[in-house]
């Protein structure tokens, strides 16, 4: 029991601690960062509603085991509901603290609302499936949920500091942590539909989920260097923020 309680929080600590240890020049407070982490804990039930009520809708309104089907079901259903409740803890508390004052702040709130999301997702799944789900998990899922954090706060930082463009960064945070997300589980999804596996390979499938969380990983890097050069500048240089 507590062996399988250290591997669903282990991740998700590593990758807190990672982003943390990034902020070099104006760390933000532990209540900030601690409320944000919860918000994300509380931000599975919304989530979790939205994909239950809507999931029947979706069997009435599209054939199963249609593309069409496993398109909406990955990138509405599960993508949207859950990053666009993050947004909102993130937009709602995180977005409005006088401590977020520099950008790379947007990536810090956004990964640990992020993570408080992917810590008890990851909880509840390692105790339904086990220990070898857990390790899994460890490499996949959660540093997922970290990148489509990272992609969404890295676009929020920006419009914490552009406000005439501010609704445009939201939006393209958002859209694009639903779109890394949708895309990773749309190829994993596919492999429940037996008109598509007829043909193409589960390998193939697993391949293409692969390649979209190496290209939000890469993304994300790229997105904490970016944020931590215009952080220091805007440290050193705070009247020439953006």
């Amino acid at each position: 029991m507590l062996s399988l309680l250290a591997l669903s929080l282990a991740p998700g600590i590593a990758i807190i601690f990672y982003i943390y240890s990034k902020d070099k020049y104006d760390r933000e407070p532990f209540e900030n960062l601690f409320i944000s982490f919860l918000l994300g804990v509380v931000c599975t039930v919304p989530a979790s509603l939205i994909q239950r009520n809507l999931q029947p809708q979706l069997d009435h309104l599209v054939s199963p085991y249609s593309i069409s089907y496993y398109f909406i079901w990955a990138f509405i259903l599960v993508a949207f509901s859950e990053e666009g409740c993050k947004y909102l803890a993130l937009r709602l508390y995180s977005y409005r603290q006088k401590a977020f004052n520099e950008p790379f702040d947007g990536i810090v709130y956004s990964v640990m609302v992020s993570m408080g999301f992917a810590t008890l997702e990851n909880i509840l799944y390692v105790f339904q499936h086990g220990f070898a789900t857990g390790i899994l998990r460890m490499f996949l899922s959660v540093p997922a949920h970290a990148c489509f954090g990272v992609l969404m706060g890295y676009h929020t930082g920006l419009a914490r500091f552009d406000p005439a463009r501010a609704p445009l960064h939201l939006w393209k945070g958002v859209l694009l942590a639903v779109f890394f997300h949708g895309s990773f589980d749309f190829f994993l999804f596919l492999q429940n539909n037996p008109s598509v596996t007829r043909y193409v390979s589960e390998s193939f499938l697993i391949l293409g989920a692969l390649v979209s969380y190496w290209m939000a990983i890469r993304l994300s890097l790229r997105s904490i260097r970016q944020h931590q050069a215009l952080s220091k500048q805007v440290f050193e240089n705070p009247r020439d923020i953006l």
